[in-house]
């Protein structure tokens, strides 16, 4: 019923401003406009992405929104000069090495944004 639906990831942020000029800054997205019920939306290859304002941010301990890139080291290097710090794990069920971790049949690397919200990058890896 759904699956030929656009899907918009609604993120809190507790100041605007600062979230803006990460998501802008340091990610590089195009910004998209503020709708006039307060979120700031910005268009992620064919989805959506809308910052809202909550004053007390973000209780989730889980990640909030992945992208998928081709080359999730080249992505990390870009990202960490744009000044995202990346998290590290090192638990027996989640290790990362150079911020990436194997999960299956992807790589994966955790940041946070100004807001407290857990984003992530993913690489899928070759079947076979």
């Amino acid at each position: 019923m759904l699956s030929n639906s656009s899907v918009t990831t609604m993120l809190p942020v507790m100041d605007m401003e600062r979230a803006r000029r990460f998501y802008e800054g340091s990610l590089g997205l195009r910004p998209g406009g503020l709708r006039p019920d307060g979120k700031f939306v910005y268009q992620v290859g064919g989805t959506t992405l809308a910052l809202f304002p909550k004053a007390e941010g973000t209780k989730a301990d889980h990640t909030a929104i992945s992208f998928r890139v081709a080359d999730i080291a080249a992505s990390i290097a870009q990202l960490k000069r744009a000044g995202v710090a990346f998290e590290d794990y090192d638990f027996p069920e989640l290790k990362t090495v150079d911020h990436v971790c194997v999960l299956g049949a992807e790589k994966a690397a955790w940041f946070k944004d100004t807001e407290g919200n857990y984003l992530c990058l993913h690489e899928d890896l070759p079947e076979g």
